[in-house]
């Protein structure tokens, strides 16, 4: 790992440090689903597939995490081994955990929010995830909203996911993108994916062909001072998605058992993953590790567009 001077808190490693002075494609990758979005060793393998996955595309990997208090762009395979290994233990980092993890030495995961703030530091472009947070059901209760919404109306970032995790309240996270002004594009597809399934039921601002056609809206809004990010919404491949009626049946069964047990704020979506993991017997997570492959297989040809 090298030190470079962006930020006096961020180290970028020499190899993505050597893309952005070059003006090579690089992709961003959060770590929260290696520490908390599935279990050890299964976490790590899917950090070095979905890794892999960017490098034949093309584009540099930058996986950010803060390791002992520091913003790292770019992980070696012994820095995700760590993160996977102490799993949920690794403190989930979104804008507001920042500036403690920072000041105490910390290691931390980032979520969506948080790998866009270090992202846009850097000056990456792109990141690939899974699915973004949202508002949350019965958000009219609770007032649980992600911070990923946030950050997608502040940092020029544009992510590529398999639309909002289906656990949310969809139609209720697209009204408050609209509000701020966030595009959400449909990768191939007129209707928003939902996860694990293809479709959500609920339409796309636009739907776009190519990734020429991202990365030329991509360019064109941030040169005109429109700042914010983007939603790139890429269906799960087919062979791999799961039923829409079977897992809004598992999703409600989960939520009623987080409601039994109180779970709230940050713990939420942790459990319910893993709830729907052990009620669909591993096949959900089986679907997730294949939608962040198919998902970070996109971003490349995204990242190789926009710095052509």
């Amino acid at each position: 790992m090298s030190k470079h001077s962006f930020n006096e808190h961020l180290d970028v490693a020499a190899e993505v440090a050597d893309a952005l002075e070059s003006g090579k494609p690089v992709v961003a990758l959060e770590s929260t689903i290696i520490s908390h979005g599935m279990p050890y060793p299964r976490n790590v393998e899917t950090a070095a597939l979905v890794e892999d996955t960017v490098r034949r595309g093309g584009a540099v990997p930058a996986t950010i995490a803060i390791l002992d208090g520091r913003l790292k762009v770019g992980l070696s395979r012994a820095d995700i081994d760590r993160l996977g290994n102490k799993g949920t233990d690794v403190i989930k980092c979104s804008r507001r955990d920042l500036p403690f993890v920072i000041t105490r030495k910390q290691d931390g995961a980032t979520t969506v929010a948080a790998t866009m703030i270090i992202a846009a530091m850097a000056g990456i472009r792109v990141f690939a995830t899974g699915g973004i947070g949202g508002v949350h059901r019965g958000a009219e209760e609770s007032m649980d909203v992600s911070a990923d919404l946030e950050e997608l109306a502040r940092s020029n970032v544009a992510v590529v996911c398999a639309g909002i995790k289906s656990v949310l309240d969809i139609g209720r996270t697209l009204e408050y993108l609209e509000t701020k002004g966030v595009p959400v594009v449909g990768y191939r597809t007129d209707t928003l994916p939902a996860f694990y399934s293809r479709s959500s039921g609920f339409a796309v601002d636009y739907r776009v062909e190519s990734a020429a056609e991202v990365a030329a809206a991509m360019n064109i809004k941030w040169d005109m001072g429109l700042n914010g990010g983007m939603v790139i919404a890429v269906p799960i491949p087919e062979e791999h998605a799961l039923a829409s009626d079977e897992i809004d049946r598992v999703i409600e069964d989960a939520l009623q058992e987080m409601q039994r047990q109180d779970i709230t704020g940050k713990d939420r979506t942790p459990f319910l993953l893993a709830s729907i993991a052990e009620r669909t017997g591993g096949r959900s997570l089986d679907a997730n590790i294949q939608l962040v492959i198919n998902n970070a297989r996109v971003a490349a040809e995204i990242a190789v567009e926009i710095t052509s």
